[in-house]
């Protein structure tokens, strides 16, 4: 089921990298002369630690009035830094097969608000512009089932179940549980049966934390 999965979500992310699926994002589109620059996640919502793309589409009008078309080469002589806080970072911007698309591939490390700013000029139309992008969400979003829950809930099934055999050898050794009159025999297999029971925690112990 797993292995289906992960084949599942690669081919849906290829068809995404090839263009055979144009999903709705909530992108910022910003108009600079005749020029409309979009920019965004590739993958939304954006998870902090895993690999995306931001994504641009530059287009200005096309030949047939209330069409645009895309702009070539828009990079050729435009920066990109994409700016978290007060950390900057100048990208590489690469060309998608799709005229007017561009991508620089990034892993967000910091959940919040990225921005992306563009210096320099679209066939000598100046750009000067600090776009905001999408906030990064941590992976809480996606999680199923909650880690924190899960691990809360084994946790204090785990220290119940220890107290109960406490309170058993406690009760033996003090007399006041009675485990037949048959002598010694009764109680060592009390006793074994106790540490059946202490040895499947710590197992369940150890499945737990190898789990986390």
């Amino acid at each position: 089921m797993i292995i289906v999965k992960i084949a599942l979500f690669g081919f849906i992310a290829l068809l995404f990298s090839i263009g055979m699926i144009l999903p709705s994002f909530a992108h910022t589109t910003v108009e600079i002369d005749k020029y409309h620059i979009e920019v965004g996640w590739g993958l939304e919502p954006p998870i902090v630690g895993i690999r995306n793309d931001v994504v641009f589409k530059i287009t200005e009008a096309g030949d047939t009035e209330g069409t645009r078309k895309g702009v070539t080469s828009a990079f050729k002589n435009l920066e990109a830094t994409v700016v978290f806080g007060g950390v900057t970072k100048l990208i590489d911007v690469s060309g998608d097969p799709r005229p007017g698309y561009y991508f620089s591939p990034i892993i967000p490390t910091k959940t919040g608000t990225y921005f992306m700013d563009l210096q320099g000029e679209i066939d000598g139309i100046p750009i000067n512009v600090e776009i905001p992008i999408e906030d990064v969400e941590s992976t809480s979003v996606l999680n199923f089932p909650p880690q924190s829950s899960e691990g809360s809930g084994d946790i204090t099934a785990l220290k119940n179940a220890i107290s109960g055999i406490q309170k058993d050898v406690t009760q033996l050794k003090s007399g006041e549980m009675i485990v037949t009159s048959d002598g010694g025999a009764a109680y060592d297999f009390a006793i074994f049966g106790l540490s059946i029971a202490a040895a499947a925690i710590i197992l369940a112990i150890i499945a737990l934390v190898k789990r986390k």
